[in-house]
Parts: structure tokens; sequence; C-alpha cells
């Protein structure tokens, strides 16, 4: 692959910023938008090889994350504090590093979205979900540019209307970014996913708490 240069990945005619930065503020449900390191995230842009133009790209140079409804999701961009910009969540050192599944989200409860890049069910180009109730990959449609605006309209309060309890905005919303909620018993089990509002749920590292579903989901597969 030809390797383009910083500026050729940010110099662009045509931005996604100023689109995406209007739907923030007058969507229907909360965004916090996470201030991004300069440096870190053109170094995650550059190691991505996405230009601002797109969605991928814009997000990673021009935030360090986004908190989506109360901080219930959180979309990667160009890393902030203890949340990882999306290189270094995939693990890309250098450009051209294999993108076999490139993970850009992460929810309070450690499930997973990641654009396919090959190695996951559906479509090259899809978006999967890897919910801590199924511990599976599952393709849900569209790209990453869908993903984002499905999310900032309103989109999780259905998709996640069987694993949300009475009161989580006000559990969730106090959250750093790089907390999530572990809880127990599991939603991969009966008891767990038959009876949400029972469980017990405690912070966590969140990074940690998706890499077990991630194994878990691998031992499953």
């Amino acid at each position: 692959m030809t390797v383009r240069s910083i500026h050729e990945l940010t110099d662009t005619d045509d931005p996604a910023w100023p689109i995406i930065a209007k739907k923030l503020t007058t969507g229907p449900v909360t965004v916090q938008v996470l201030p991004a390191d300069a440096d870190r995230a053109r170094q995650s842009l550059f190691r991505l090889q996405v230009t601002a133009r797109s969605m991928l790209g814009t997000l990673v140079l021009n935030t360090g994350g986004l908190l989506v409804d109360h901080g219930w999701l959180r979309i990667l961009g160009g890393g902030h504090a203890g949340l990882p910009d999306v290189a270094t969540m995939n693990r890309i050192s250098n450009p051209g590093d294999d993108h076999g599944a490139l993970i850009i989200a992460v929810d309070v409860l450690g499930g997973l979205f990641a654009i396919n890049g090959g190695a996951l069910p559906g479509k090259p180009g899809g978006i999967c979900f890897l919910g801590s109730d199924t511990l599976a990959w599952i393709p849900i449609g569209g790209g990453h540019t869908t993903f984002v605006n499905w999310a900032l309209d309103g989109g999780l309060n259905r998709f996640y209307a069987n694993v949300r309890w009475p009161g989580w905005a006000d559990e969730v919303k106090h959250l750093p970014p790089d907390q999530g909620l572990s809880v127990y018993p599991p939603l991969w089990s009966a008891q767990g996913i038959t009876n949400v509002a029972g469980t017990s749920r405690r912070s966590c590292d969140l990074l940690e708490l998706a890499a077990l579903h991630l194994d878990l989901a691998e031992q499953q597969s």
C-alpha cells in the first residue's frame, strides 16, 4: 500500500467535522465530546491511514472520543486519559497493519462494536456487535458513519432495552471514561439476563471487562 503523509490525511476540501459537530449539539441524546491531544490524534490517524473526510478520521482527529447517552456508549476517537485512540485500541503500530476487525466503540457493560475487515461475520465494512449478553459477534448492518449517526439519533434506547435497568443513567453518568460496570450474575447467564434489575453492579476497568468478553467469545467459537 502507498502510505499517505499526515498532511495528505488532514488537508481535505471536504472534512466531515463541521457536519458531525453540528449534530453533536442538536441530537436527542446527551453527548460529551472528550478533548483530543493533537499529537496523539495525528499519530493515530497516520497509523490508521484514513482521512479527515471520513467519519472515523474526523473523530480521531478532532475528539478524544464521544460519551453518548450519559456515557453508556464510548465511541473511540483520538484518545483521552484512560480511553485509547482507535489505532492503539486495535494494536495498529504501523500504517498497513491488518484491519481484520477494527473496534470503534465500547459500551459501559464491556460490549464492543467493530468494523468488519473480513475477520467477523457479515459483509466487510459493516458493523458487528459483541454483546455482554450474547458473547458472539453479530452483524448489525451499516458502516461507521451510519453507526455514529444511529447512536447520536437515539438508537441505543431500543437496542439496549433488554439490558438496561431502572436508574441506569444515574449509575452510568458518574463513571470516568475508562470505567465500566461489571454485572453479577453476568448478563450472558440465565440468572442475569432474566433479572437485570436484580443484578449487582460494580465499577471496573472498562478495557479489562471488554477483553474478558472477547476471551469468552473466542472460547465459545
